[in-house]
């Protein structure tokens, strides 16, 4: 077709006994954004590498763009100068360099004697920036912005990397709102659409199925390595789209929503503040699951830190196994030591050790445990993380693998049951399902449900409202770091809490919720 700008043909690729890619064929074409979409380990991350050049295909396979014939494999060096341009899922980008640093890296352009001409550039920048609505200067640390403008910043120095006429070019977005909260993702998906609307074929990688049905036109669809469908977005439902990636279908997605009655109070927190957090007081019970949401930077997300110790707060109290701690003062280990755990986002920098095995990071939290006379009693230490990665179906399940070696999901499944073989009292998490296939999110969910009918009292900080309606027994909204509202029973629904997601917190409001003797349940 004279609208495609990129087809691949018969993409195959083996590692040692294992095909990751079977024939695969695709098109995308010119102005769409095309979704590629599969669980973990159904061959979509070996396709992009494939196509940036880090892979070699096995023999057979073919890729044309523009309807020439690119041959394989692409040589990293040439895929920009091809047409082709990348935006990872950890953006690529240098925190400790300017907005304008990063623009320009591979690509300083110098006159005079050597001297680059900074005004020339910024000015250049600032133009690039303001096309999609990033009034940002050009000389800030990367480092000092909000995740949805640095997702921005990286696709827009792709877009440079292509060239003053991306027509008829190809842009590869792999998980670019993996860490983005839902506004921000909102921001993101007018960006791509900007791309596709100048000719630029954008391929769409994702895990949330709502996010490729929202943004893309076309769906290509990988199973076990092989491609299984490609569909028009516009005429594919989510349960649709689910059966087209699980090959069957999924049932309820969410656990059922029954709970065993709240109990005591496992955790009061009273005139909470920190950075972003302002007098903040809320009781958590044992057996409830309490969410925390609001827009980017109105400071829910910083609640769990906070009460952790993983964040310095400027006052308040915390109450939790029957003693009363100044927020000021608390640490990570005394919270370990009253049972209360936490879950960061940030699965590979704060939750886990990446460069650790499975089994070093499993069996952390209990590694006292086996340490007698002087020695780590070894074999049994590993025969519990086998244990426990079977029970959380983390796959593949090997105690010797690096946490940096398996998918998102399987990431999160094993980093869940480090903290719960302790049978923790309060369970913190942020984001637990942040870059995570819909299997995976599926039985995250049911061991967050679980725990709290054996009574452990769960805090849940999202920007999933969807998760948020259908998880939890009342949802504390914040804005500008102060709480705006508390929705619980019939009135905790998606549009409720978008409203008050996005309203503005006055300082007479307080900070105060209420605290019924039992939740709606």
């Amino acid at each position: 077709m004279d609208d495609q700008v990129m087809r691949v043909e018969g993409l195959s690729k083996t590692f040692g006994a294992t095909q990751a890619l079977r024939d695969v064929s695709m098109d995308v074409r010119r102005g769409e954004v095309h979704g590629l979409v599969g669980r973990n380990g159904s061959g979509k991350s070996t396709l992009i590498k494939i196509l940036s050049g880090y892979h070699a295909p096995d023999p057979g396979g073919q890729l044309f763009l523009r309807g020439t014939p690119v041959p394989l494999p692409v040589r990293g060096d040439e895929s920009t100068r091809l047409g082709m341009s990348f935006v990872h899922q950890d953006l690529g980008l240098v925190p400790g360099f300017s907005v304008l640093e990063n623009l320009l890296l591979g690509d300083w352009g110098s006159r005079d004697l050597g001297r680059i001409r900074w005004r020339e550039h910024e000015e250049r920048v600032r133009q690039d920036l303001l096309r999609f609505d990033l009034d940002l200067d050009p000389r800030t640390q990367v480092a000092d912005l909000r995740e949805v403008d640095r997702a921005v910043l990286a696709i827009v120095r792709a877009l440079r990397r292509l060239g003053e006429h991306p027509d008829g070019h190809v842009l590869v977005l792999d998980e670019p709102t993996a860490y983005l909260p839902r506004d921000g993702v909102d921001r993101l998906f007018s960006a791509v659409r900007r791309v596709a609307a100048s000719g630029t074929g954008v391929v769409f990688v994702s895990h949330r199925s709502d996010e490729v049905l929202s943004v893309t036109d076309r769906l290509t669809v990988l199973r076990d390595g092989c491609k299984v469908a490609t569909v028009e977005t516009a005429s594919t439902n989510p349960e649709q789209l689910v059966e087209l990636l699980l090959g069957r279908s999924l049932g309820s997605f969410y656990p059922d929503s029954t709970t065993s009655r709240a109990g005591d109070v496992a955790l009061r927190v009273r005139g909470l503040s920190g950075r972003s957090v302002h007098d903040l007081s809320l009781d958590l019970r044992q057996g409830e699951i309490v969410g925390l949401t609001g827009l980017v930077g109105a400071g829910y997300d910083d609640v769990p830190l906070l009460l952790f110790g993983g964040r310095q707060a400027s006052a308040g109290t915390i109450e939790t196994g029957g003693r009363i701690y100044q927020a000021t003062s608390m640490t990570p280990v005394e919270c370990l030591r009253q049972g209360v755990a936490l879950l960061p986002a940030d699965r590979l920098g704060s939750s886990g050790c990446a460069s650790a095995s499975l089994n070093d990071n499993v069996g952390l939290p209990v590694l006292r445990r086996y340490f007698v006379r002087g020695r780590i009693r070894a074999k049994k230490l590993r025969g519990t993380v086998v244990g426990l990665l079977d029970s959380y179906d983390v796959r593949p399940g090997q105690p010797g693998m690096l946490l940096s070696q398996l998918s998102g999901g399987n990431q999160q499944k094993a980093l869940l049951a480090k903290w719960m073989q302790l049978a923790p009292a309060v369970l913190m998490l942020q984001e637990p399902t942040q870059g995570v296939d819909v299997p995976a999110k599926k039985d995250i969910f049911g061991h967050i449900k679980a725990a709290a009918a054996n009574g452990c009292a769960v805090l849940l900080a999202t920007a999933e409202y969807e998760d948020l309606v259908n998880v939890c027994d009342r949802v504390i909204v914040l804005a500008e770091g102060r709480v705006v509202g508390e929705l619980t029973g019939t009135e905790l629904d998606e549009d409720q809490l978008m409203n008050l997601c996005y309203q503005r917190a006055e300082p007479s409001q307080g900070a105060a919720v209420s605290h019924p003797a039992a939740p709606h349940l």
